[in-house]
C-alpha cells in the first residue's frame, strides 16, 4: 500500500467514525481515540476511549485535565452495553445521561431483562423491567 493510499484510507475511516452507530462502535471501540485532556476539541456525538470504556460526547467542548470522561456526566455519557441495538451485556448503573430504554435489554442476577420503559436507571427487578423467557 502506497503511503498516499494509507492516508486516504485513514482519512475516510476517521469521515465515518460520526457515522457508526452504538451497536457498531461498541463491538470495536478500538476505532475511536483516546481521551486527549490536551485541548482537544470536542463536538455532539463525538466518541472517545477512556479508562477502557467507550463514552459518547454530549456536548461540545474543548477538553481539560479534570474533565475526564468518568467524572464529567454532563459532557459524557458512557455507551453501554444492550442499550440502542447493541448486543445484550451485563446491567451496568446508567448515570441520567445514558439511561435504558424501552426495548433495552441487559443481565443480571443470572436473568436477561427488558426495559419496559424509557430512560430506565432503575435496577433490574425494582422497576422498569420485565425478565425476557425465550
Amino acid at each position: 500500500m502506497t503511503r498516499e493510499l494509507f492516508y486516504a484510507f485513514i482519512n475516510a475511516v476517521k469521515s465515518l467514525r460520526g457515522s457508526i452507530d452504538d451497536e457498531t462502535a461498541i463491538s470495536a471501540p478500538g476505532f475511536f481515540k483516546p481521551w486527549d485532556e490536551n485541548g482537544e476539541e470536542y463536538a455532539v456525538g463525538d466518541r472517545v476511549q477512556y479508562n477502557g470504556k467507550l463514552y459518547k460526547v454530549l456536548i461540545g467542548h474543548i477538553s481539560q485535565p479534570t474533565w475526564t470522561p468518568d467524572v464529567s456526566p454532563s459532557l459524557f455519557a458512557e455507551v453501554l452495553a444492550g442499550q440502542d441495538g447493541t448486543d445484550i451485556g451485563e446491567w451496568v448503573q446508567p448515570d441520567s445521561t445514558n439511561p435504558y430504554m424501552k426495548g433495552d435489554k441487559v443481565t443480571h442476577n443470572g436473568q436477561t431483562w427488558e426495559s419496559d420503559v424509557d430512560n430506565n436507571v432503575w435496577e433490574p427487578g425494582v422497576y422498569g423491567w420485565s425478565v425476557v423467557t425465550e
